[in-house]
């Protein structure tokens, strides 16, 4: 792939990932997006459905990742990279997914920060925002 064509379908890539959360009222089930957007510090948690809460954070997730996973391979043309990368979303998953139910379940008010940040991790990109500068530091290392 030339690097014409490679920019070109980074910046549609890149543009799919903004969309994700340009529309993300629209996409996804999500009763914590405008939780979240008040002071959530002093007030109750919402009510939700958490069978279907789970299922559109782990489609999120999964779109992102997915996302973040070509771009990165697309940056690093390195098919160790890539699989590094997908073991560390899938760890990164299942750990941060735990402390989400649990967060879920058990609304405390002094846990909705840290709700808040584990939450953030799940439904955003937030990975692709370290591994990229990570892999490009460990690439001109060696």
């Amino acid at each position: 792939m030339n690097n014409y064509t490679k920019y070109i379908v980074l910046f549609f890539l890149f543009g799919l990932l903004i969309l994700i959360r340009v529309f993300e009222n629209e996409l996804f089930y999500d009763p914590y997006l405008v939780f979240f957007q008040n002071d959530y510090l002093y007030i109750d948690s919402p009510r939700r459905e958490l069978a279907k809460l789970v299922a559109f954070t782990c489609l999120r997730y999964s779109l992102n990742t997915i996302i973040s996973l070509v771009i990165l391979h697309l940056l690093f043309i390195e098919n160790s990279v890539v699989k590094f990368a997908a073991i560390l979303y899938v760890l990164a998953f299942i750990i941060l997914m735990l402390l989400y139910l649990y967060f879920v379940v058990n609304p405390r008010q002094e846990d909705y920060y840290m709700f808040f940040n584990v939450r953030r991790f799940l439904i955003q990109p937030l990975g692709l925002l370290v591994l990229i500068p990570a892999f490009y530091y460990y690439k001109i290392r060696r």
